[in-house]
């Protein structure tokens, strides 16, 4: 046989190695996702109408201030990521979590996902639910925009901001948005083909997690991660960020804890603490979801922050 005949039948191989691995792999999600409904009918939260569909909000604790928890870009279930957090703090003040369009339990919309927008329902979700203000917002990675445009639209509604390695505008600076949609798009085919069950581990999730939460947590990537609301909101990005430039730095108090890890943010939300009337900056030796890691050091400074206020 010439050599390349030979190539031709390794190639071949190859290939139908490859198309029989993703085949099985479809099979499989589409077999795991029909049975994973009844799961995913345990929602920890409850529905709230916002525009006509479904936006999750989970409720725990009570006290005199309510932490109000927004998930970074593409987080799947903010319920859950932000357990372990939380379940720390939930003995002393009011928690709330707001799972975005796009995100958790809630629906998708595959409606315009502008900052102004999110905003917008997110104090609606809170008004429906009897959650009244004031509110210390707890923003993660990019949810630092809404929080700093929150502060800045409504000041009387806020009464502090604990950032988990939030994001500032001048972090966006540069930033190859169209890149960022093209890998979201690769990560949407990804979950239509079933593969995003390979990546979405036990090891990957929050530890302190039990071992349904980690079950719900799967389901609910393999339905929904990357879906086009979360592509539309990283399209508004530099719409927010300009807008947020446009209004001055909120007059709020802020604790930051930065992350000197991997995916960590550089120096932007340092150089922006500086600006800021009262903010204290905690850098943690660990990955970009803080509070994943540092959970319990975390908690500890969150509650000293909030009896300061």
């Amino acid at each position: 046989m010439k050599k390349k005949n030979i190539i031709g039948c390794i190639f071949l191989g190859m290939l139908a190695i490859l198309v029989v691995f993703l085949a099985t792999v479809f099979i499989v999600n589409k077999i795991k996702s029909g049975k994973e409904k009844e799961l995913l009918a345990n929602n920890p939260g409850r529905f709230v109408e916002i525009n006509g569909h479904n936006m999750c909000i989970y409720e725990a604790g009570k006290g005199e201030h309510t932490i109000v928890f927004l998930s970074g870009s593409g987080t799947v279930s903010p319920i859950l990521d932000f357990k372990s957090l939380y379940s720390l703090l939930s003995d002393d003040f009011k928690i709330v979590v707001i799972e975005k369009f796009g995100y958790g339990f809630s629906d998708v919309v595959d409606e315009e996902r502008s900052f102004e927008t999110i905003l917008r329902q997110d104090r609606e979700v809170l008004s429906k639910s009897g959650i009244k203000a004031p509110y210390i917002l707890c923003p993660h990675s990019m949810s630092g925009l809404e929080a700093i445009m929150w502060a800045q639209k409504y000041p009387e509604e806020i009464e502090g901001i604990v950032g988990l390695d939030m994001v500032v505008p001048e972090f966006y600076d540069g930033f190859d948005y169209k890149g960022v949609v093209r890998l979201e798009k690769i990560g949407a085919l990804a979950r239509e083909m079933g593969l995003i069950r390979l990546f979405y581990t036990d090891g990957s999730l929050p530890p302190a997690l039990s071992s349904e939460d980690k079950k719900i947590y799967k389901a609910l990537a393999a339905k929904k991660a990357v879906n086009c609301d979360i592509a539309y909101e990283t399209m508004a990005v530099s719409k927010a960020c300009k807008k947020i430039n446009e209004n001055a730095i909120p007059e709020v108090p802020v604790l930051m804890f930065l992350s000197k890890g991997a995916g960590n943010l550089g120096e932007s939300p340092k150089e922006y603490a500086a600006k800021l009337s009262s903010c204290k900056v905690i850098e943690l030796d660990c990955g970009h979801y803080v509070h994943n890691f540092e959970y319990e050091r975390i908690s500890t400074e969150m509650k000293s922050f909030i009896e300061s206020l």
